[in-house]
C-alpha cells in the first residue's frame, strides 16, 4: 500500500467496523443485494470494491451499481407519483437496458452514467415544468418544446433522450426537437502543431511514462481518453520483435520509439504501489480497488504536459482518414462507420476511392 496510515484510519471508521462485524457474524449476508441496502453508500461502495478485488464477491460493474443507488434516491425524491411512474418506465425499458448492454461489452465509464443522471434530472425537470404550464406530456405541444429549449439550451438538451423515447412509444405527440448545436471552440490542432507536441512528449524523459504513452495513443491513434483508461495490459501484445495494441481489429503496430515506451510502461504497471493483483489488469490502473484510472484525471495529466486531448484526437483521426481508406481506419481504431464517414467529409476526403468487395485476402 502506498498510504498504509490512511487505510488504518479508514478501518477505525465506526461504519466500517459495523459493516465488517456484520459480514463476519452473518447479520449482513455477503451478497451484492444485501450490501446495496446498507449505508452510508460511499463506505459501502469502497468496501464492495475491496471485496470484489479480493475475489470474495463476484465482479459487477461499479458505475452501474453506483448509478442504481443514485437512481433509487432520485426517484424517491419526486413527489408527483405520475411523474415518478413515467420516469421509472423510461429507466426500466430504455435506460437500464442500454446501460446493461454496454456493461456486458466492457466496463462502463463515469461519463456514461453521468449522462444517464443528466437525462433523468432533466426529464424530471421537464415534466414538472410542463405541469406548471397546465399540460401533461400526452398533450404536449410544439410551442411547449420550443419554450422549454429557449432558455439554457445546453443544460436542457439531455431531456431529448426521454422525449424521443416518449414519442417513439406514443406517450406524447411526435414533435420537432431542436437540432444539436456544434461547438466551434473544439477545432482540431494544425497537423504541424500536433506532430510538434507528439515529438516533444516522446523525447522528453522528464515526463512520466504514463503521460507519454497516453499522449501517443491520443496524438497517433486518435483514441479518446475514456477508451484509453479501459485498455488492459493484455491489450498490449509484444512478440519480442514488434509491439501491437488492440484498439480494434486487427491490433495496431506501435512504431519506435512508442514501442519501447510501451514496453517500459507495461513493466512499470506491475510495480505501481496501488495496483493490486486484480487492478493491475488495467493499463492505466486507478486508486480504487479493481478500477481503472478516472478519465478526468488522465485528461488533467495530459493538459499539464501541453497535450489537448480532444483537439489532438480530432486532428489525428482527420489526418488518418486522408491517408488510408476510412473503413480500414474505423475498424482498426475502434470507430463506428458513421463516425468515420462524417470525419472523412469534414476532412475533405471521400469514400468513393475505396474499392468495394472482400478485402480480407
Amino acid at each position: 500500500m502506498d498510504r498504509p496510515k490512511s487505510r488504518l484510519i479508514w478501518l477505525r471508521n465506526p461504519n466500517v467496523v459495523r459493516l465488517l462485524r456484520g459480514l463476519a457474524t452473518g447479520t449482513i449476508p455477503l451478497t451484492h443485494d444485501e450490501l446495496h441496502q446498507e449505508t452510508p453508500w460511499r463506505t459501502v461502495a469502497h468496501l464492495r470494491d475491496l471485496l470484489m478485488d479480493s475475489g470474495v464477491l463476484p465482479p459487477v460493474d461499479r458505475q452501474l451499481m453506483l448509478y442504481q443507488r443514485w437512481l433509487t434516491e432520485r426517484l424517491a425524491g419526486i413527489e408527483d407519483p405520475e411523474h415518478r411512474r413515467r420516469l421509472q418506465h423510461f429507466v426500466t425499458w430504455h435506460q437500464m437496458r442500454h446501460l446493461r448492454s454496454k456493461a456486458e461489452k466492457g466496463t462502463l465509464g463515469r461519463s456514461q452514467t453521468s449522462q444517464a443522471k443528466q437525462e433523468i434530472t432533466q426529464a424530471g425537470a421537464f415534466l414538472a415544468w410542463l405541469a406548471d404550464r397546465g399540460h401533461t406530456i400526452e398533450h404536449c405541444q410544439q410551442a411547449d418544446l420550443d419554450a422549454w429549449h429557449t432558455e439554457k439550451v445546453a443544460t436542457r438538451r439531455p431531456a431529448q433522450t426521454f422525449l424521443r423515447w416518449c414519442m417513439k412509444t406514443s406517450r406524447m405527440p411526435r414533435l420537432a426537437l431542436q437540432p444539436q448545436i456544434v461547438n466551434q471552440d473544439k477545432a482540431p490542432l494544425h497537423q504541424h502543431r500536433r506532430l510538434a507536441i507528439l515529438r516533444r512528449t516522446l523525447n522528453d524523459d522528464s515526463l512520466s511514462l504514463r503521460a507519454r504513452v497516453a499522449a501517443a495513443l491520443v496524438l497517433l491513434y486518435a483514441q479518446p481518453v475514456s477508451r484509453i483508461v479501459r485498455l488492459t495490459v493484455n491489450d498490449v501484445i509484444d512478440d519480442g520483435a514488434t509491439v501491437t495494441i488492440r484498439l480494434g481489429d486487427p491490433p495496431s503496430p506501435l512504431p519506435e520509439p512508442v514501442a519501447d515506451l510501451m514496453r517500459a510502461y507495461v513493466q512499470s504497471c506491475w510495480h505501481l504501489p496501488y495496483a493490486s493483483s486484480r487492478s493491475s489488469q488495467w493499463l492505466f490502473p486507478g486508486r480504487q480497488p479493481g478500477q481503472p484510472m478516472n478519465p478526468v484525471s488522465l485528461q488533467v495529466h495530459l493538459r499539464k504536459i501541453g497535450v489537448p486531448p480532444q483537439r489532438g484526437r480530432t486532428s489525428a483521426i482527420r489526418q488518418l482518414v486522408l491517408q488510408a481508406p476510412a473503413p480500414v481506419i474505423a475498424k482498426a481504431l475502434g470507430y463506428h462507420d458513421k463516425t468515420a464517414t462524417r470525419l472523412v467529409t469534414e476532412a475533405g476526403g471521400t469514400w468513393s476511392r475505396y474499392a468495394p468487395g472482400d478485402h480480407t485476402r
